[in-house]
C-alpha cells in the first residue's frame, strides 16, 4: 500500500467535516462506514443518503428531538445558575413564533415548557387554534409584540376574555391609551440607546419606545414586563451582557413609577455558530447573565427581577437540515473555486438569508464523505445570478465525484428560512419530513406545478 493511500485511510473525516461537536451543534451527526452522513437520536440512526433517495430532493429534514433537548438544556442552565448564585427571580422561556411557525416546531416546544411570543394577528390566530385544539395549557404565557392593528388588539382581548395569559407589549405611543386599560398584565418595549455586534442597523431603529419616552410613561398599574431586543445573531457575549447592564438601569428607573414591574425580557438574538467556528455558549452566557443581574439588583437594593428570554434561532436553527442533489458540474478557470456544483433547488427561494444577509452556512456532503475533495461553489436552479452559495467569495469543499448521485446538506436551516422562502421561477419548495423515534414521515409534500400555479391564479380557467 502506497503512502498516499495510507494517508487517506487514516484521515479523521468526522473531525474534517466538524461533526460530533457540542460547541458546533453537530453532536448528533456522524459518518457511516460507507461514508454517508447520519443523524443519531438515542439508539436510532437515520442515514440521510437513504432518506434523500427515498423521499427525493430538495428535502428538509426536521429533528424534533433536538428542539426538545436544546430547550431542556437552556431552561436547565438558567435554573441551575439561579440556584447556585442565590437568584430569587424566576426564569421564563418565550419562543418567538416568527422564527419558524411550523407546528412540528411549536408543539415540541410548548410540550417542554416553552411560553410563546407573537408579532402579528395571524401568529396569534395560531395560538387560538392551539387553544381550541387543547394543545395549550392555561399556564402558557403569550407576549404580543409588534405594531398592533385593530384586529390584533381585538384578538388579544378576546383570548384574554377566554382565560388565556395574553400579555400585550406596548410598541408605540398610539397603543398606550388602549393598553393602559387592558385587564391583564402589560409590557413595554424599550429601544436601548446602545449598539450591539449584530447584523442589525441600530443607527435609526423604529422598534419600541425610546428610553426617554419609556421613562415618561403615565403610571400603568398592571405594567409588569420591560422588554428589549438588541438584534439578531449577536456575535459576542460582551454585547449580550452590555445590553443586560444597560437595560437594568432603565428597569430600576421605570420601577420607581410602576411598582408592579417585576420582569425583564431580554429578547432574542442569541447567535448560532453557522460557520462552525469558536463561539460563545448558552451555558456560559446564562451563568454570566444571572450573576450580573444578581449583583446589580443587590447593589440597587431591589428584588431580583424575573428573567425572560426569546432565543428562538438558538433553539430551532440546528433542528432542520436541507438536502439538495447535484444535477450539473461546470469547471471554472482562474477562480477561488474549481467548479460550480448546480443543485436541484434554489438558495434564493429556500435559504433566503443566503441572498438577503449573505449568510454563511456549513455545507457538507451527504454521501461520498471520504472521497477526495475539491473546492467548489454551489448554484441553484433559477435563472438569477444571485442564486448561489460561494461562502463569501471563497469556496467550500465537496467530494470530487464522476458517476452516480451526489447530495449536499446545508445545516442549521430551521430558523426563518421557511417563513422567508419565495417562489422564484416557480421552483418547487422542498418536501419536508420529520424523523423521530426511529421513523421518517412526510409532513409537507413537494409542491407540484398545479399547486404552485393556483397560488398565482391558475385555477383551471384558461380563458
Amino acid at each position: 500500500m502506497n503512502k498516499k493511500r495510507q494517508k487517506k485511510q487514516g484521515k479523521n473525516w468526522k473531525k474534517f467535516w466538524k461533526l460530533g461537536v457540542d460547541e458546533f451543534n453537530t453532536q448528533f451527526l456522524d459518518i457511516s462506514k460507507d461514508g454517508e452522513l447520519t443523524v443519531i437520536e438515542g439508539n436510532h440512526i437515520y442515514n440521510l443518503n437513504d432518506l434523500a433517495h427515498k423521499f427525493g430532493t430538495p428535502l428538509q429534514v426536521v429533528l424534533p428531538f433536538l428542539i426538545e433537548d436544546r430547550l431542556k438544556d437552556l431552561i436547565g442552565y438558567f435554573q441551575a445558575y439561579m440556584k447556585i448564585y442565590g437568584y430569587k427571580g424566576k426564569f421564563f422561556y418565550h419562543y418567538p413564533m416568527k422564527v419558524n411557525q411550523n407546528k412540528e416546531f411549536i408543539l415540541p416546544l410548548i410540550s417542554e415548557g416553552a411560553n410563546l411570543e407573537t408579532t402579528s394577528v395571524n401568529e396569534l390566530w395560531i395560538v387560538k387554534k392551539l387553544w381550541e385544539g387543547e394543545k395549550f395549557h392555561t399556564k402558557i404565557r403569550v407576549f404580543c409584540n409588534g405594531p398592533k392593528t385593530e384586529q390584533y388588539l381585538d384578538l388579544i382581548e378576546e383570548l384574554r376574555g377566554k382565560g388565556m395569559n395574553i400579555v400585550p407589549i406596548i410598541e408605540g405611543p398610539e397603543e398606550i391609551e388602549r393598553l393602559s386599560k387592558y385587564k391583564g398584565d402589560v409590557g413595554v418595549r424599550v429601544d436601548l440607546s446602545i449598539k450591539a455586534d449584530t447584523h442589525w442597523d441600530k443607527k435609526f431603529d423604529r422598534f419600541g419606545l425610546s428610553e426617554k419616552d419609556v421613562l415618561a410613561l403615565p403610571k400603568i398599574k398592571n405594567l409588569k414586563i420591560m422588554h428589549y431586543h438588541l438584534g439578531s445573531q449577536i456575535k459576542t457575549q460582551k454585547s449580550i451582557i452590555d445590553g443586560v447592564k444597560h437595560a437594568f438601569s432603565i428597569y430600576v428607573a421605570l420601577q420607581k413609577v410602576h411598582q408592579n414591574l417585576d420582569t425583564m425580557d431580554i429578547g432574542g438574538g442569541f447567535g448560532v455558530p453557522y460557520e462552525k467556528k469558536k463561539f460563545y455558549t448558552a451555558k456560559g452566557v446564562s451563568s454570566k447573565i444571572v450573576k450580573v443581574l444578581k449583583n446589580l439588583a443587590d447593589k440597587a437594593k431591589i428584588k431580583h427581577p424575573n428573567l425572560a428570554v426569546e432565543w428562538g434561532q438558538y433553539i430551532v436553527a440546528p433542528s432542520q437540515i436541507t438536502i439538495y442533489k447535484v444535477i450539473s458540474k461546470k469547471n471554472i478557470e482562474k477562480a477561488n473555486a474549481r467548479a460550480w456544483y448546480i443543485v436541484d433547488g434554489s438558495f434564493m427561494n429556500d435559504l433566503k438569508d443566503t441572498w438577503a444577509i449573505h449568510q454563511k452556512w456549513h455545507a457538507i456532503p451527504v454521501n461520498n464523505m471520504t472521497n477526495s475533495v475539491k473546492s467548489v461553489w454551489l448554484a441553484g436552479s433559477t435563472c438569477d445570478s444571485d442564486d448561489k452559495y460561494t461562502a463569501g467569495g471563497e469556496y467550500i469543499l465537496m467530494p470530487d465525484f464522476k458517476d452516480g448521485d451526489q447530495y449536499v446538506a446545508i445545516l442549521d436551516t430551521g430558523a426563518y428560512q421557511d417563513a422567508l422562502s419565495s417562489k422564484h421561477c416557480l421552483l418547487s419548495a422542498p418536501a419536508k419530513i420529520v424523523v423521530q423515534d426511529g421513523d421518517a414521515k412526510v409532513i409537507r409534500k413537494r409542491e407540484t406545478a398545479e399547486s404552485m400555479g393556483k397560488q398565482f391564479g391558475w385555477n383551471g380557467d384558461h380563458k
